[in-house]
């Protein structure tokens, strides 16, 4: 992603990049999924008009992310 991940800076984040490598990867994959289908709701509230849960869910889409990313291995080592 090209930055320090601010999520790596809290203890939480410290302790989920601490954990054994295949749980952050179960863990990674889970956040990717929800990712991905917080963005469809996004897209679909957004269609809808209901500006503010798109916004809730593109939000939701961009914290997984940065979690998911938090937990990868690029991440830990590139």
């Amino acid at each position: 992603m090209g930055y320090i991940n601010p999520l790596l800076q809290l203890p939480a984040g410290r302790a989920l990049a601490a954990l054994p490598a295949e749980d952050r990867e179960r863990i990674e994959a889970v956040m990717r999924e929800l990712r991905d289908q917080a963005n469809t709701e996004a897209e679909k509230a957004w269609r809808k008009r209901k500006g503010p849960m798109a916004a809730y869910w593109r939000a939701v889409s961009t914290y997984a992310r940065h979690l998911a990313h938090a937990l990868s291995k690029e991440a830990r080592h590139g």
